[in-house]
């Protein structure tokens, strides 16, 4: 009679079988949320050391993210269509 008590506590009690798996699948989704996290914190922390030593990769940061553009140059923007476009030459009239 006490093995069949001890039996159903083992299997259906409080800390049985089955809480025990649901805590270990806890624990793995939560240790696979901390390696998400520790991988872009270090993508952050690298990107933070190459922001703090390369004045070049903010003038390119700059360029690209706020379409920033140095003094003296010329920025052009190149739209493509779906359409191919035909150019042609300027006519020039000679009958004038």
């Amino acid at each position: 009679m006490v093995a069949a008590g001890l039996q159903y506590t083992f299997w259906f009690g409080k800390n049985s079988v089955k809480t025990l798996k649901e805590t270990e699948a806890l624990i793995a989704a939560e240790d696979a949320h901390i390696e998400g996290l520790r991988k872009r914190n270090q993508k952050l922390v690298a990107e933070i050391l190459d922001l703090k030593n390369a004045e070049e990769s903010m003038e390119e940061r700059a360029r690209v993210e706020l379409g920033y553009v140095k003094e003296g140059e010329v920025f052009y923007r190149v739209v493509e269509t779906d359409k191919a476009v035909e150019y042609s030459r300027p006519v020039i009239n000679n009958s004038e």
